[in-house]
């Protein structure tokens, strides 16, 4: 059965762990995403600098995002600024239709300039149902979820060890959570990294 999930519904299971990887301008490491400056936000209050959402408009380098919410952010994408999509990418990876999670600093017009920005990142936990080649299938608090492996990215951790791309070690029935990157309106994702226990 093919079941498409709502991206605010896959987003707001999503509580983002683990770290991914980094480039020359800064961490791309997803539980930055969430990284609240403390001393500068008051509690319940949500963090100027930080936006999250689905891609509405690509002008330039301006990013028009509605959130989740429906709170409309314009999102200015600078030559500083880290992009991660399954693996740290570049500005022309970036469609209409993705979901973000971006964090900078908010200018005097209400613009985010971006320092760091996480497109179609998902953070599920689930069971593994089935395992097939290049595929896991999830139940993911009910629903279905088809994760792909993708060669020489996905990765799996097992018991806490380091990283490795051998990914024979998951069994149907196992809780798991993964990190990986959505395939906007569908109930696919592809893996980037896999925690297990062995």
């Amino acid at each position: 059965m093919n079941q498409t999930l709502d991206r605010r519904r896959l987003l707001a299971t999503a509580a983002l762990g683990g770290v991914v990887g980094a480039t020359g301008l800064g961490s791309l490491a997803p539980e930055a995403a969430f990284a609240a400056e403390p001393a500068t936000i008051e509690p319940g209050a949500p963090d100027p600098n930080f936006a999250e959402g689905r891609i509405s408009k690509i002008s330039g380098s301006m990013l028009l995002v509605t959130g989740s919410d429906t709170v409309l952010h314009s999102i200015r994408i600078t030559d500083g600024t880290s992009i991660w999509k399954l693996h740290p990418t570049t500005f022309d990876k970036v469609a209409i239709g993705d979901g973000l999670y971006a964090r900078g600093v908010r200018l005097p017009d209400g613009t985010l300039a971006a320092d760091s920005v996480w497109v179609n990142i998902v953070n599920l936990h689930g069971h593994i149902a089935a395992v097939g080649r290049n595929v896991l299938h999830l139940d993911h608090q009910g629903r279905r979820i088809v994760a792909h492996v993708v060669p020489d990215r996905s990765a799996a951790v097992y018991n806490g060890t380091p990283a490795v791309s051998d990914l024979s070690l998951l069994r149907v029935g196992r809780h798991v959570q993964v990190l990986g990157a959505w395939h906007p309106d569908t109930n696919e994702i592809d893996i980037a990294t896999v925690y297990a226990a062995a």
